[in-house]
């Protein structure tokens, strides 16, 4: 029995210590993974928090409005344009605060806010304009009412580069925002943040007593640095394992950063709220979209609103449900009243005070192909990173009322087409048209459209399709017929060209052009060819100066695409892209100035450090006698020829311009230009189908309603007429001089290249005295 009583002990020794061993060694083990597991969360926290917090999207600036005396306001939209920027009109007894205007009879107000440019920091402050009845501007004065000259209102906010995450945030510190928003934030979110490590035993009891009180969750126990921990690392599900890694995250961000850091964290992470489809998160954002002021400068109920959201700002959100809102708001208010945070006057005129929320930020897709076109070449030098992470801010050259007026041209000039013409309404490839506005002495981009559509499709056709131009080339022809220095005679606006037919035999078969309406008309000078826009002459005169002639033209007036000096590209039959053209044409409009395109001038860093400055960049390629020749072909085509449309519809003053038409009316343009500005236009299918109109049926009128936009139906400003230049009274019917009994118009030459000739039969044998003598004379001259 003893020995029983022994045997069973053994075993009961035994199986005690073989489960003591699995105990030390399953602890051994479960401490090992419990510490790589730790060691694991440690390494998440440290590697976010060692590197860049946060993506902060590039954002993206339109042109500035520069305000000065004479400028019509009213023209320049400029109450559209304070309402675009979150101007807002200050109550008529309240003071102008950064942000308002105030319209008081024929003044207006503005109480600008500070803006960091480039090249200098502007501090805001108020600016009053006196205005006279039609809505010009009389005066500039500053605060203390000392005049000034010129002054820029900030530019508009037109697109942000976000990257993958898609989500909007100005980075400010605790430092950077009103003192109140840190209280009402910690007085409703985390009251012992500056007690705890990360976790609030106290809060967590609370909260649960509160819930099995109501029954349902109505508090909850996360402290700050645990939402934070949340936000950063971890996704919504509810789950015990990940409210594990949460503590264990908050713990480990407490222990190895100090408040203020999580604190900092917190206020550029916590989400505020949706705007489309982009999340804002954020104070720095939230105060702006909300209340359209800088984070500093919050007033008390305003701070109060924003911490409030914090819980859930879809919920509240003030615009959508402002009673909810303002609940919410007084909630937090009272809680900073019974903490000590405020006074009784000071709780008291937070919760009389309204919402004080001002409407939604304006739509940024304004112009969202000129943005792409901008994002491509900043990316190019600057990297795809740097561009949508590091909170750069980009100025460039867009007018954004332009670019709006372009837009609805697209828009209903397209719409127009398809009502009047049934046909051209398709469903799979929809009618297109692009835009393309220059200024053409800078080679800015002051609007682009490049579709009808953006989410349907991001094809750039204003810079990316290459399309036959037709007759847009045919100014290109003519400038190197006028700076063809060999050709003898030399030509001129009034030189006769030879309309009959014409076949040029070449390798693969035989080029015979035609004219559009398939008529010969004889002889007829060069201004009649352009200004009709009769194809035969031109291509005569094309073959008289040579092709690569023409080629060298083109290439030295910005066109890159390729091109081959064959006979039909006098009438263009080679491609190129919309801005090409454009820049062709700027060109001509700058006196033979060739200026460098840009669409943007300046990348500025979040720190103050210019990246990239774009300085201007142009260069004198032809002389203005002879461009100004082309200029006035072009004068002619509007007031007589294929751009007549434009007068009909009231344009005066000096407008030049070309229709074109491709082959199979496949392409309709039209582009051209005042002293100021140069607009390109054009439509046509991608799929290259006919159109079935030209150019000065489908692309004019879009043109007509951009130009109006940007310059009204008389700008005021002239082509100046310079040196070189003389003016000649010239017979139609025999290219000579005009004279008694044959009269005739004027017709501008080089100094030198006028006919010496009169017409009439006593004057058909040579010029007499008189005529040599003004010959002799004009050639001194």
């Amino acid at each position: 029995m003893r020995a029983k009583f022994r045997g069973v002990r053994g075993w009961g020794i035994r199986v005690w210590g073989s489960l003591g061993l699995l105990l030390l060694v399953g602890g051994g083990v479960a401490w090992i993974a419990g510490a790589r597991w730790w060691a694991e969360q440690e390494r998440v926290v440290e590697a976010r928090f060692a590197g860049r917090l946060f993506s902060v999207p590039s954002r993206v600036y339109g042109g500035p409005l520069l305000l000065y005396p004479g400028l019509d306001t009213r023209r320049a939209r400029l109450l559209a344009r304070l309402h675009r920027l979150n101007y807002h009109p200050a109550a008529p007894d309240a003071p102008l605060e950064p942000g308002t205007y105030r319209v008081s009879g024929a003044r207006l107000a503005i109480a600008r806010r500070p803006f960091r440019w480039p090249h200098r920091s502007d501090p805001g402050g108020r600016v009053d304009l006196e205005l006279d009845p039609r809505g010009r501007i009389v005066r500039i004065a500053d605060a203390v009412g000392a005049e000034r000259q010129t002054f820029e209102l900030e530019p508009e906010l037109i697109a942000s580069f976000r990257g993958v995450s898609g989500e909007d945030r100005r980075l400010v510190t605790q430092r950077d925002v009103a003192p109140a928003l840190v209280s009402a934030i910690l007085s409703i979110e985390d009251q012992r943040f500056h007690d705890h490590g990360g976790i609030d035993a106290r809060r967590i009891l609370g909260a649960m007593l509160a819930n099995l009180r109501r029954g349902r969750v109505v508090q909850g126990g996360s402290t700050i640095t645990q939402q934070l921990v949340k936000n950063f690392f971890l996704t919504p599900e509810r789950a015990l394992t990940r409210k594990l890694r949460e503590a264990a995250m908050a713990l480990i961000l407490e222990r190895n950063h100090d408040k203020d850091e999580i604190l900092d964290a917190y206020l550029n992470e916590v989400y505020m709220g949706q705007r489309g489809s982009v999340a804002f998160h954020g104070m720095g954002e939230a105060a702006f979209h909300y209340f359209a002021r800088e984070a500093p400068d919050l007033d008390l109920h305003e701070c109060a609103l924003l911490a409030g959201l914090i819980a859930a700002p879809n919920h509240f959100a003030p615009r959508r449900h402002p009673e909810r809102a303002r609940a919410r708001r007084d909630l937090v208010l009272r809680v900073m009243l019974e903490r000590g945070e405020i006074d009784q006057a000071d709780h008291a005129r937070a919760v009389a005070s309204g919402l004080g929320v001002v409407p939604a930020p304006p739509d940024t897709e304004l112009a969202p192909y000129f943005v792409e076109h901008v994002r491509q070449e900043l990316a190019r030098a600057h990297g795809e990173e740097l561009l949508q992470g590091e909170g750069l801010a980009v100025f460039t050259t867009l007018d954004p009322e332009l670019q709006r007026a372009a837009n609805a041209a697209v828009g209903e000039g397209l719409e127009r087409l398809e009502r009047a013409h049934p046909g051209l309404r398709r469903e799979a490839s929809p009618l297109q048209a692009a835009v393309v506005a220059l200024a053409p002495r800078t080679g800015e981009i002051l609007a682009l459209v490049g579709g009808r559509s953006w989410r349907d499709s991001q094809f750039n056709r204003a810079t990316q399709a290459l399309r036959q131009p037709g007759s847009v080339f045919k100014p290109i022809v003519a400038l190197a017929a006028f700076t063809h220095e060999q050709s003898l005679p030399r030509i001129t606006p009034a030189t006769a060209l030879e309309d009959a037919p014409l076949s040029f035999e070449m390798p693969h078969g035989t080029w015979t052009p035609q004219n559009y309406d398939g008529e010969f008309r004889g002889r007829v000078s060069l201004r009649r060819a352009v200004e009709e826009s009769i194809n035969v002459p031109i291509a005569r005169l094309g073959l008289a100066i040579g092709p690569e002639q023409i080629v060298d033209t083109a290439r030295r007036l910005g066109v890159r695409s390729p091109l081959e000096p064959l006979p039909s590209l006098a009438l263009g039959s080679f491609e190129l892209t919309l801005l090409e053209a454009a820049t062709s044409y700027a060109a001509l409009a700058a006196e033979g100035v060739v200026p460098a395109v840009r669409g943007y001038t300046e990348v500025l860093h979040p720190d103050g450090t210019v990246l990239e400055r774009r300085e201007r960049s142009f260069e004198r390629r032809f002389d203005p006698a002879a461009v100004y020749l082309v200029t006035s072909l072009l004068q002619g085509a509007v007031d007589r020829g294929t751009g007549r449309g434009l007068r009909a519809r009231g344009f005066v003053g000096d407008i030049a311009g070309k229709t074109g038409t491709s082959s199979g009316y496949r392409d309709a343009w039209f582009v051209g230009f005042t002293p100021d500005i140069v607009i390109g236009v054009w439509v046509g299918f991608d799929d290259g189908e006919g159109l079935g109109l030209p150019g000065a049926v489908a692309a004019l009128p879009i043109f007509g309603d951009v130009l109006e936009a940007a310059r009204g139906k008389d700008s005021g400003a002239r082509f100046a007429r310079p040196p070189g230049v003389v003016e000649v009274e010239i017979d139609p019917e025999s290219g000579l001089r005009a004279a008694l009994g044959c009269p005739g118009p004027p017709e501008v030459f080089l100094d030198g290249t006028a006919p010496l000739r009169q017409c009439g039969p006593a004057r058909r044998d040579g010029p007499g005295p008189l005529e040599r003598l003004r010959g002799w004379i004009e050639g001194v001259l």
